[in-house]
């Protein structure tokens, strides 16, 4: 605001520039103070300061009523767009039309989600919103608050635990895990045992490389422990991985609803107790009111909110 002159700013206000534009359109003092519902003197007192202010007589007196001055006329336009700018700023945000709307959506989450979400959401805009189009980024939890918080993208879906400030999440569902091993393996057949589930090798999906997760944990708990074989950072090349090896997943149980039949692979529960997450929307506050986020938090919520 180093450039704004905020001395010369204070000395107007709102009422002022009302009163300026009414006489531009009347020319008479008593019509003004008809339209703004103000007293003569309240009119007089008004035009006092905006010639203070703007350091001109604004309007000369005539026999047919004030004419402005050439101050006046260039003023006239700018003081226009500045009421008509504020007016805009204070009334509320249009409603969404989703079927007129056009915009681009950028969403964040892991392949997890993507895998899971974005089909079923691109089939409902495209029927709801057809001018929409989506950019999705492969971004983790605080990747995503991230570039949230940068306002590089609109939305992040995926298990946020202890959101910080300035965000505000929707809960989707929630959802376990199931343990899935290829048709015909060796060790995992109609039914699965703890004493199976730990004999089995294993495969991790972990963007950091972490050969170790939740189920590590919960085995730890129980004093026994699993063979990690292997970690990739992505969940459609685990579902591959245990689709064409010896190797066993635990993963999402929604993915693996979803893809578990394409990859000719069986399902079991897991042998052991495993916290349910939460899949949530996360959008900034900043964008709480705005008539898109919200829609678009709406649309999630339909989609994959549960029942």
């Amino acid at each position: 605001m180093s450039d704004i002159d905020v001395i010369a700013l204070r000395r107007l206000d709102m009422t002022l520039l009302l009163v300026f534009l009414s006489m531009m359109r009347h020319r008479k003092a008593v019509s003004v103070a008809r339209e703004m519902g103000l007293t003569q003197s309240a009119i007089s007192h008004a035009f006092k300061r905006l010639r203070d202010a703007f350091g001109d007589p604004l309007f000369l007196r005539q026999p047919h009523g004030m004419e402005p001055t050439s101050v006046a006329l260039a003023l006239e336009p700018v003081v226009r767009e500045a009421v008509e700018t504020l007016d805009k700023a204070l009334k509320p945000p249009a409603p969404f039309e989703p079927a007129r709307a056009e915009a681009i959506v950028r969403i964040a989450a892991n392949d997890n989600e993507i895998m899971t979400m974005l089909p079923p959401l691109l089939a409902r805009l495209s029927d709801k919103a057809p001018g929409l189009r989506v950019a999705v980024r492969s971004l983790e939890r605080k990747a995503a608050l991230a570039a949230l918080a940068q306002g590089e993208i609109d939305l992040a879906a995926g298990f946020f635990w202890d959101l910080p400030s300035g965000f505000e999440a929707r809960s989707l569902y929630g959802q376990g895990y199931r343990v899935v091993a290829r048709s015909g393996h060796p060790l995992v057949g109609q039914a699965l045992d703890l004493e199976t589930y730990c004999a089995c090798r294993h495969l991790v999906v972990s963007p950091s490389g972490d050969l170790e997760g939740i189920v590590d944990d919960v085995l730890a708990g129980q004093g026994r422990r699993r063979d990690v074989a292997a970690a990739v950072p992505l969940f459609m090349p685990a579902l591959e991985t245990a689709a064409t090896t010896d190797l066993v997943a635990t993963l999402p149980e929604r993915l693996v609803g979803i893809y578990a039949h394409r990859f000719g692979l069986i399902v079991h529960r897991p042998p052991l107790s495993l916290r349910e997450i939460v899949i949530s929307a996360v959008i900034h506050r900043r964008n709480a009111a705005n008539p898109l986020h919200r829609w678009l938090v709406g649309a999630f919520r339909e989609l994959f909110g549960a029942s």
